[in-house]
Parts: C-alpha cells; structure tokens; sequence
C-alpha cells in the first residue's frame, strides 16, 4: 500500500524492488507536507503542489526511476490546456550520506505555456546551498526538450514530464467522512459529503479514476545518485519541492 509521509525524506533501499511514495512541498520560503490538494491554500495553488514521489527499480538492473506528481486532480476540462508552472523550480533531492540534507538535486524549469512547453533537467549535481529554497544551478542542462514525449537515451538518463494518469488510489470522499476537517472550504473538493464515518468502506472507491497528474518521470543508473565508497547494500533518501 502506498502512503503518504508528512515532512521526511523517503529512503530507499536500492536493492528493494518495491514503489514507495512521499509528499512535500515548499512554496517562496515556506516549507511544509501536502498531498493532493489538502488544505484550501493548496487547492488554490494547484501547479504548485506536490502530491508524490516515487522509486522504484528501472527498467534494467542497476537503474532507477524517480517520480514526482503534482497539480493532481487534473480534470479532464484541464487536461488538453494544463502545463507546469514557468516560475517554479521543481526538484527532487536525494541524500546519500543519511543525514538528511541532499547531496543532489535534479532540477526542472518549463518554458512556454500549457501543452507546448519546453523542459530543462539540470543534474543530478551537488547544489549551490542546501535547505528549502535552492537556486538554479550554474551548468549546461542535462536534458532539454518538449514535454509529454521521451527524452534521453535508455543507457543514460531518461526524461519525460507532462500529463499523466494519476496513480495514486484513495477514496477521498470516505476519507473525509473519517477526518472531516480535512476537506477543502472551497473550490470543487469542498462539494464531496463530509458526513462522519469511523472506518474505509470495502471495496474502496478510486476517486482519482478519470483525473490526471503532471508528472516528472526520471530513469538513471543508480550509480549517479550514489557516493564513490558506496557498500553493497546502499540506502538514499529522496523527497521533492517545488519553489520560486
């Protein structure tokens, strides 16, 4: 079962051939978790929020895939006009030397707007200065190109960012019932029934079913994300923001 992880980085074992998900966002320099669109505040900065972050084992040993979803639930009214935010800095960040201040980052700025944008990937590279808010790195991007296609080489580093379906499962409307001041106060979240209830229904609900997400997808040997004396058994912890 996926689940959401409030303010931690996620570690991962990168022997592990198991998905596992985290969530945290930092907007200008305030920094605190959010999933889905959790708070009215969020709902109101829908590019901006972060909903998961994933890793899981790539398509061949010895690479790995990092996900970062945002701006879910993406209607199907949205989906042919939606595109990232041009003003923020999206990244995922790892640490690999357990301390929980990243080592990396790779760094993601649009262009353009909507469907047609342009994607820089910048990393994975040591960052300037750690903590909420990195700037841009001074380098040559690692991968540029349109969105919503395949950049890359399958032996190197693969990029794609654009509309995806959104994978994550919840029945958003039980949960509310279970913690009703968890529903937004508006926007169209705040429409769903907030009677209370003490347990998920079975069979759960799949309110998602039919909404996208913009996702950055990321495959890379793990190799790059690994220090030079790396053991046989190497952990890393990763989580994503986005910021101005």
């Amino acid at each position: 079962m996926l689940r959401a992880i409030k303010a931690a980085p996620l570690a991962v074992r990168l022997s592990l051939a198991a998905t596992v998900t985290v969530a945290a966002f930092a907007l200008a320099r305030v920094s605190s978790a959010s999933d889905h669109q959790d708070t009215p505040e969020v709902e109101l900065k829908q590019l901006n929020d972060i909903n998961d972050v994933y890793a899981f084992p790539g398509a061949n040993a010895g690479r790995i895939v990092l996900v970062l979803t945002t701006a879910s639930p993406v209607t199907p009214a949205q989906s042919p006009t939606i595109g990232f935010d041009p003003d923020q800095l999206y990244q995922i960040k790892v640490d690999n030397t357990g301390d929980a201040v990243e080592d990396l980052v790779l760094q993601f700025r649009f262009d353009g707007e909507g469907r047609n944008q342009q994607v820089r990937m910048y990393g994975p590279v040591t960052p300037a200065t750690a903590g909420t808010v990195n700037t841009l790195v001074d380098a040559t991007p690692t991968l540029t190109g349109a969105t919503n296609v395949a950049l890359g080489s399958p032996s190197g580093i693969q990029l794609q960012a654009g509309l995806f379906d959104d994978p994550f499962f919840i029945d958003l409307e039980q949960f509310f019932k279970i913690i009703p001041d968890r529903a937004p106060v508006q926007g169209p979240l705040s429409r769903i029934r907030t009677q209370e209830a003490t347990s998920f229904r079975s069979p759960g609900i799949d309110f998602l079913r039919g909404f996208n997400a913009l996702g950055i997808v990321v495959e890379l040997p793990e190799n790059m994300l690994l220090p030079a004396n790396a053991g046989p058994d190497p952990k890393i912890g990763i989580w994503a923001t986005t910021s101005h």
